[in-house]
């Protein structure tokens, strides 16, 4: 039975008035948003020196640059590479004041002053550092995607084992520490070479250690 007093409601009617009445509240919000999105203030940028190769270099970054990043991007030394980005693989490593580290990991921001060295700071084609003359000779790379980081850590970590800083498979922590197979594995572990060339750059790394 139809009441004239009132208009014919139906259902779909009723759905399309509530999303119109949505539409109408949410466009202010939906507006607002956006403009707030446009005037976003852009990323604060900072001036960092630092030592690279032996050439000091002054860089103004967005402060959320990594190391890696500034090294590839900023100064053209594409020489270390970016692998997982998350740490894990050990392609990025270079050596920060002597001391190996994940440049991806590393905000440039972080390393005012500081010396870094990266695979083209160790030898040219022409003069190649004793490492990377003992991973050609023994064939300790194949794609070569992971060598930069291989070698720089691998010197770094002959360095270690010289300065005597132990390791989690250092047995005597009294005396001097020997660079041995299992030293020397340990501390290339977080090195990840998806070609499994790691006897050969252990075969490298022992000719360096002994020579």
């Amino acid at each position: 039975m139809t009441n004239s007093k009132f208009l014919p409601l139906t259902r779909r009617h009723m759905l399309a008035a509530s999303a119109a009445s949505a539409a109408v509240v949410n466009a202010p919000h939906a507006a607002l948003a956006q403009r707030s999105r446009n005037e976003a203030a852009p990323p604060p940028q900072m001036k960092v020196k630092m030592k690279v190769n032996g050439k000091p270099h002054e860089v103004e970054l967005d402060t959320r640059t990594t190391l890696l990043d500034t090294l590839r991007e900023h100064l053209q030394l594409t020489g270390t590479k970016k692998g997982c980005d998350h740490g894990q693989c050990g392609a990025c490593t270079v050596m920060v004041n002597g001391t190996r580290v994940n440049s991806c990991l590393s905000l440039a921001v972080m390393h005012e002053g500081d010396e870094v060295t990266t695979i083209e700071g160790l030898g040219t084609p022409d003069d190649l550092h004793p490492m990377q003359e003992a991973f050609v000779k023994h064939d300790g790379y194949q794609c070569g995607y992971c060598t930069p980081g291989q070698i720089c850590s691998a010197v770094a970590t002959l360095e270690e084992i010289r300065k005597g800083i132990p390791s989690h498979v250092t047995g005597d922590l009294t005396g001097s520490i020997a660079p041995t197979n299992m030293e020397m594995r340990e501390r290339m572990s977080g090195n990840i070479c998806r070609c499994g060339a790691y006897s050969n750059i252990a075969d490298a790394m022992s000719e360096v250690a002994e020579g």
